[in-house]
């Protein structure tokens, strides 16, 4: 028997190779609000909410909205385009698919962004729900947005997984009351992860299907 029926994905750094494309992004929205990005630690915010990146910079609430907007403008336009799928990611959705097992997105990026991404990524049609933030920030963090992902009535009573690549995710996992799995090719390292105890470490998308599946 299967240790989990369901198992949650983030997909920045989990999923896809965004990096490129996020960091282009940030860089143009803070240009459009008057920063020199040379100076800002890009990678930094490869996986934490929006506002909560532009807050630590911005101090003022319209100025944080007016920075999410200037890199969803361009994230749209160009930065959504500069990804692709980690090797081995189609093969693991679909040896999980095959054994059965409900598969999800948990992603701070809104549902409105992540699913044409997915969509042109050949991936969308994997997964039984796109789960992911708001535009607003009624559902912004990620525990935020694993709690609205469970609340499908399809996850009732399922054991349910969740995996990602940043300490985000584990916490988001923790707060839920949900096990993570933690992946080390994305964008976060051992020593931001181990604190959290993930039930186990995946090198690979190969890696990881087999340890879900085992």
């Amino acid at each position: 028997m299967l240790r989990y029926d369901a198992v949650l994905f983030d997909v920045d750094g989990t999923l896809l190779h965004t990096r490129p494309g996020i960091e282009a992004s940030f860089a143009h929205a803070f240009r459009q609000m008057g920063l020199d990005p040379a100076g800002i630690d890009l990678g930094a915010y490869l996986g934490p909410p929006l506002r909560w990146s532009f807050g630590r910079h911005f101090a003022d609430p319209a100025d944080v909205e007016r920075a999410v907007e200037a890199y969803r403008a361009h994230y749209a336009a160009v930065g959504s385009h500069l990804c692709r799928p980690y090797p081995g990611v189609a093969g693991l959705l679909a040896g999980l698919r095959e054994a059965g097992v409900f598969l999800a997105t948990a992603t701070s990026k809104p549902v409105e962004v992540v699913t044409p991404i997915l969509r042109e990524q050949g991936l969308a049609e994997a997964f039984d729900l796109i789960g992911g933030a708001s535009m607003d920030a009624s559902v912004d963090t990620k525990t935020a947005v694993i709690r609205a992902v469970l609340a499908d009535e399809r996850l009732a009573g399922k054991r349910v997984l969740m995996v990602g690549d940043r300490q985000d995710d584990m916490r988001g996992a923790a707060d839920c009351g949900l096990a993570a799995a933690a992946v080390l090719y994305g964008y976060g390292s051992r020593a931001e992860l181990a604190p959290w105890k993930p039930v186990f470490f995946a090198e690979s998308p190969e890696q990881l299907g087999r340890s879900i599946l085992q």
